[in-house]
């Protein structure tokens, strides 16, 4: 069961600032992620408190993980896009060595992943598989689904210290290593991926990011690469628990997904696997406790219209419910971080 799901719960108030213009409150008393800042003045504009407030955003951030800015009338991919660049003081991310489908709607903003109603998500740190990943990320709800398609998150400090130190110890040790299968139609392709169609630039972005690779038959691609599981945060300075070690291994895949790829493929051909850096097996009772430390730290609220939920991405993981009905949310990401800057 998730730790605590927010509906109904009475909010709990922390303070009233900036000359009484907003509201800023935990929406539960047992939770302090997420945040809440909403305007107290009609028709206050984001854009320009924020810009005043830049040091007050960045460390509530840096201590909750999380804020949603509700209420705000934030009604345009524009303004979302504006409220990223004045938060981050950065132009947006691509989304380049992804693993989701995802539609580029303007300048670096994004859908959130297109993946069918009926599947979940699992929790996760966007890009933590990858050489260079977001430090903020950003989600904007532009229409909520008429039932569930909560995005769940998770306090990744937490689940670090939810995991015992023997698997920590091992996991700091050895890391972890991805591998990833594009070309036989199944999740998305090395073009998307990559984002060209010109093999020379895939194989120099390969070099460049320590990602070993080979072409296949048909088109076909894998590649392999080791990055650190457990991350100091470049600000805090505190440990957090930052990779997609459970999210990519196959026995996270919905028994029905894994039983339709298992009679086409070898699990060596699997869109995306997860071992030990040295290449081992993640044992079993391992990713069972991986999974129990996200699942015992996740907290979901229900999305209202115009939401803004601002991440710090190595603070805090997220992910995705089903849902019915039609559901629009957008994601942008900012901050790049190089993770050979940021080992233990």
């Amino acid at each position: 069961m998730n730790k605590l799901k927010i509906g109904t719960i009475r909010r709990k108030s922390i303070t009233i600032a900036s000359e009484q213009l907003v509201e800023i409150f935990s929406l539960s008393p047992q939770e302090s992620l997420p945040l809440v800042i909403e305007p107290i003045i009609p028709e206050l504009d984001l854009i320009i408190w924020v810009k005043n407030k830049l040091d007050l955003i960045q460390k509530l951030l840096c201590q909750h993980g999380g804020i949603i800015f509700r209420n705000f009338s934030i009604n345009s991919l524009e303004k979302f896009e504006q409220f990223i660049k004045v938060t981050s003081n950065q132009e947006l991310l691509s989304y380049q060595d992804g693993s989701s489908p995802r539609t580029l709607l303007t300048d670096n903003i994004y859908t959130s992943t297109d993946y069918p109603a009926e599947q979940s998500i699992f929790l996760h740190s966007e890009l933590s598989y990858a050489n260079t990943y977001p430090l903020k990320i950003y989600f904007h709800c532009i229409k909520p689904a008429d039932k569930g398609g909560e995005t769940p998150i998770a306090d990744i400090r937490k689940v670090y210290y939810r995991l015992i130190q023997k698997t920590r110890d091992r996991f700091n040790k050895k890391q972890v290593m991805y591998v990833r299968n594009f070309g036989d139609g199944l999740g998305i392709s090395w073009q998307k991926a990559f984002q060209t169609s010109n093999k020379k630039d895939v194989e120099s972005y390969c070099q460049n990011n320590d990602i070993v690779m080979k072409w296949r038959n048909n088109d076909k691609l894998q590649t392999k690469q080791v990055r650190p599981a457990i991350v100091s945060h470049p600000q805090t300075k505190e440990l957090v628990w930052f990779n997609h070690a459970a999210f990519f291994h196959i026995s996270t895949l919905n028994p029905k997904i894994r039983k339709c790829l298992g009679s086409e493929f070898l699990e060596s051909e699997f869109p995306y696997n997860t071992y030990y850096g040295d290449g081992s097996e993640i044992e079993p009772e391992v990713l069972a406790e991986i999974r129990a430390a996200y699942q015992q730290e996740t907290v979901t609220f229900p999305w209202q219209a115009g939401d803004i939920l601002m991440l710090d991405n190595m603070l805090t993981a997220h992910g995705r419910n089903p849902f019915v009905g039609s559901r629009q949310v957008v994601v942008g990401m900012a901050e790049s971080i190089n993770s050979k800057n940021n080992n233990l």
